[in-house]
């Protein structure tokens, strides 16, 4: 991701999954079956520092995809 340009989480936020797909599968095809769609949303709870909130939203979450 950093080498994409994403070195923190706040860009991470603003990203669109499909683009953070995008990212992932041109570094490796073994990681193209990671389910980003969540991330932009983890990201910015963790950009703003709700940790607990985040952990909340982890512990929700099934491969990626939000219960």
């Amino acid at each position: 991701m950093v080498n994409a340009g994403y070195e923190t989480f706040a860009k991470v936020a603003k990203a669109k999954p499909e683009e953070l797909s995008n990212i992932l599968s041109e570094a490796s095809s073994r990681l193209a079956h990671i389910v980003t769609d969540t991330w932009p949303k983890q990201a910015k709870l963790a950009a703003d520092g709700k940790w607990d909130e985040l952990k909340e939203l982890q512990d929700r979450l099934d491969g990626g995809i939000e219960k």
